[in-house]
């Protein structure tokens, strides 16, 4: 009863606060417009621009923290600790305990520290990595429908959604439904019949269907993206010739000639999730089990399986990069994906990962701007807010809704920076490697990404490559041990000098 009484104010305060919420969320929206615009023209600026901001947001986190727990010092029952207040229906008695606050001091530095640390030892690649969002933000510009291409994967993925609720629901009413004149009457103690003893593999059979179809819609969202940015970096001439309609040419060749690459991607990909699905099931029928190696095999197997889900899914987003490029199938594409990542393993950490800690600092930058301002609208503690604020039971109820669809936005269109970043970065490793710069074979990236090659060669320029320089001169006496293509670099940047 209490649990119901505690559902019903929940609801009460979405029917209050609700338009707020939609109004939070609109702000969400338009601040990520404006950071994705901004990154179009002014990128080296906004990201730097975005680390300080969050490092300032997280500090203000922490310094509003500890003002609260210094200010419950000498209220009464501030000092009881967490454990001997249990679970409260009332999350609001939480926030008037002194131990709650300075855990939120604990993890608020934490965070600070680590995004610190992070950012003195990446210092350098960030301005490497600037250059690739600068390409990405001009990419960007020239197909500026992609940004609203998640809305179009957001509307599959409902109808995918849907479509999985209403088959889950009619498996478990088929027999009422098949026969609406029947009547449940008493037959027998024990037993079943064999609808409902193999119910649950039509469950699951119905799970796995939602996540093949799932990953089927994520996965055409990623190529008609690769796509439409890949015919942006191979355009000889800049964007005069692209496509009239890039995105809408690349949504069409992923549908009429890769229809079966992105089945397939997806089957492995929810073939892994199906069997995540399975252990977590085991697990649950032998919670009471007392078997110590059974529970720690079981455990092993869940980090194995979650471990290569991440792995499937990295490898199947530069596939189907490679298969927007080429137009290969899955299985080739994903090979030589694979191996030209690792041809270039430094540059994928230190480049295309740094560009997704940029982005991820964002996502947590928008989250923590409209937070704040969710969070004095909603808790009354602002007189400028008093009038407007609704009245609720548990003001926790729509900041969290507005965090976690604010989130969901800051994702939405951060994920297509995210699908430019990995595309201009793959077709890069490959131009790489089909041309030398020359008139011949001349690069398709443009100038700031010249600039990227020039300096990774300016840090491999290590005591052992200019030794190598000065001990040998490429006869077939005293060959080079570099590799051809950095000794290429070294001496047209020698040339160059």
């Amino acid at each position: 009863m209490e649990g119901r009484q505690v559902a019903m104010k929940i609801f009460e305060d979405y029917t209050k606060s609700w338009y707020w919420i939609l109004i939070c969320l609109v702000i969400a929206v338009v601040l990520s417009l404006i950071f994705i615009v901004l990154l179009r023209y002014l990128a080296g600026i906004m990201v730097w621009v975005m680390i300080i901001l969050v490092i300032a947001v997280v500090a203000y986190g922490i310094a509003h923290c500890s003002m609260k727990y210094v200010n419950l010092k000498d209220m009464p029952g501030a000092n009881i600790t967490l454990q001997q207040l249990g679970l409260q229906p009332n999350f609001s008695v939480y926030l008037h305990i002194r131990q709650t606050w300075l855990a939120f001091i604990i993890i608020l530095a934490i965070l600070e520290v680590i995004i610190i640390i992070l950012l003195i030892f990446l210092r350098n690649r960030i301005r490497i990595a600037v250059e690739l969002m600068k390409e990405a933000s001009r990419a960007v510009g020239h197909v500026m429908s992609s940004l609203f291409y998640p809305i179009f994967t957001f509307f599959l993925l409902t109808i995918v959604i849907a479509f999985w609720g209403v088959t889950a629901n009619f498996s478990l009413s088929a027999v009422k439904t098949a026969c609406p004149q029947s009547e449940c009457l008493f037959a027998f103690y024990g037993g079943e019949t064999p609808y409902h003893k193999y119910l649950i593999f039509l469950q699951f059979y119905n799970v796995f269907l939602f996540f093949w179809c799932a990953n089927f819609v994520t996965a055409l969202g990623q190529m008609t993206l690769a796509g439409a940015f890949a015919s942006y970096y191979w355009a000889p001439n800049k964007p005069n010739d692209m496509p009239a309609f890039p995105l809408c040419a690349s949504l069409g060749r992923s549908l009429r000639y890769h229809t079966g690459s992105l089945a397939f991607g997806s089957l492995i990909l929810s073939i892994v999730q199906i069997i995540r699905v399975l252990l977590e099931y085991i697990d649950h029928k032998l919670k009471g089990a007392e078997n110590k190696f059974a529970k720690f095999l079981l455990c092993c197997l869940k980090c194995c399986f979650w471990c290569l889900e991440k792995f499937i899914k990295f490898i199947n987003r530069n596939a189907y990069i490679m298969v927007a490029i080429y137009g290969k199938n899955f299985c080739r594409s994903a090979r030589d994906a694979f191996f030209l990542l690792m041809r270039n393993v430094v540059r994928v950490v230190v480049l295309d990962k740094v560009t997704d800690f940029i982005l991820f600092l964002g996502k947590l930058l928008i989250v923590g701007l409209v937070g704040i301002f969710a969070f004095f609208f909603f808790s009354g503690h602002t007189d400028a807010f008093k009038g407007a604020t609704p009245s609720l039971h548990y003001y926790w109820v729509p900041i969290l809704t507005v965090l976690v669809g604010t989130y969901l936005i800051a994702h939405g269109f951060f994920s297509v920076y995210a699908m430019c970043v990995d595309t201009l970065f793959l077709c890069f490793c490959e131009d790489l490697e089909r041309n030398d710069g020359s008139a011949a074979r001349p690069y398709h990236m443009t100038a700031g990404l010249r600039d990227i090659l020039l300096k990774d060669a300016d840090a491999a320029q290590t005591p052992t490559s200019l030794e190598d320089l000065e001990r040998n001169d490429g006869s077939p006496e005293r060959p080079y041990l570099m590799s051809e293509k950095l000794l290429n670099v070294l001496s047209k940047k020698n040339q160059a000098n």
